[in-house]
């Protein structure tokens, strides 16, 4: 194998210097709006910044009131993992596995299907329709049924009492989860050569389920890594189902989690230094995280 070495590395850029200023703008655009404000929203995590007043540096202040002094933070530490847990590894199979049962089907059939189970994800207005099964007067769709079959004796404050605020909020995540990862999970999946799987019939593949983990899965693993950011990002970094439906703030914090603890410093009280320390913790656990699974979904059909 070739060794690449800073000489060869600037010869090619030297030679392919037209490709390279292709990409000029769009390089531009990323480093000015998704570098850029990464870098500033560090360094503005270790200061006081209000911005009325010049940023003012005060170490690793903002880190230690988080970590130690905010007990709503670890509240809502503890609610995002039990979010993410449940929404995020649960909805990351549930795409794969519709999108594979769904893959035999003939086109116009499995385009009906796709857009059935895509159609929640880009539909904010359907909250209403949770908002209507979950309300917590003698009206709700859920509190008519259960007094109905006699399971209840008065209404459930579904929304905004604590015992149920996070069990709804995980089954609406769950039934908005089919978002673009599902997708090109759907599009991974009929990209895969036909040819393969007579080739492995051959060779001793007998069944869908070992079609699936030794031909599929190691053939779709572009998608599954697109899937899985996807998964993870919008399970750490949700806050819009749960500020619908339970309101903001959550009755006791029940439904607070990292993102909608940032909002609060961020957006209501103008404190963007702690705001920032927020972000980076949050940036820095999601770095982790696609880095786990990165490892783990190279041994996928091994």
């Amino acid at each position: 194998m070739k060794k690449i070495t800073k000489a060869s590395t600037g010869k090619q850029i030297k030679k392919s210097w037209r490709l390279y200023l292709c990409l000029l703008p769009f390089l531009s655009c990323f480093f000015l709006f998704t570098i850029f404000p990464v870098i500033r929203s560090v360094i503005y995590s270790f200061c006081y910044y209000n911005v009325l007043q010049p940023a003012k540096f005060v170490g690793l202040q903002n880190y230690k009131n988080l970590l130690i002094n905010d007990d709503v933070f670890v509240k809502a530490c503890i609610n995002t993992v039990v979010f993410a847990v449940f929404t995020g590894p649960v909805g990351y199979l549930l795409s794969i596995m519709l999108a594979w049962m769904i893959n035999d089907f003939r086109h116009t059939v499995r385009t009906i299907l796709v857009i059935i189970f895509y159609a929640p994800s880009i539909s904010g207005q359907l909250f209403v329709i949770w908002q209507l099964i979950f309300s917590g007067d003698s009206q709700g769709y859920a509190n008519v049924i259960l007094t109905r079959l006699g399971i209840i004796n008065e209404p459930i404050q579904w929304l905004t009492d604590p015992k149920y605020m996070m069990t709804i909020c995980i089954i609406v995540a769950l039934w908005m989860s089919l978002g673009p990862g599902f997708l090109s999970f759907v599009a991974g999946f009929q990209g895969v050569d036909r040819g393969i799987y007579e080739a492995a019939a051959i060779d001793g593949i007998t069944n869908r389920y070992q079609e699936l983990w030794f031909i599929t899965l190691p053939a779709i693993k572009p998608q599954m890594m697109f899937g899985a950011v996807m998964s993870i990002t919008s399970a750490f970094g949700s806050a819009v189902v749960l500020q619908t439906l339970c309101g903001f703030p959550s009755t006791d914090y029940a439904a607070h989690t990292i993102v909608t603890h940032l909002q609060d410093y961020g957006t209501i009280r103008f404190d963007m230094g702690y705001a920032c320390a927020i972000s980076s913790i949050l940036f820095l656990v999601m770095v982790l995280l696609n880095k786990y699974i990165q490892k783990m979904l190279r041994g996928v059909g091994q």
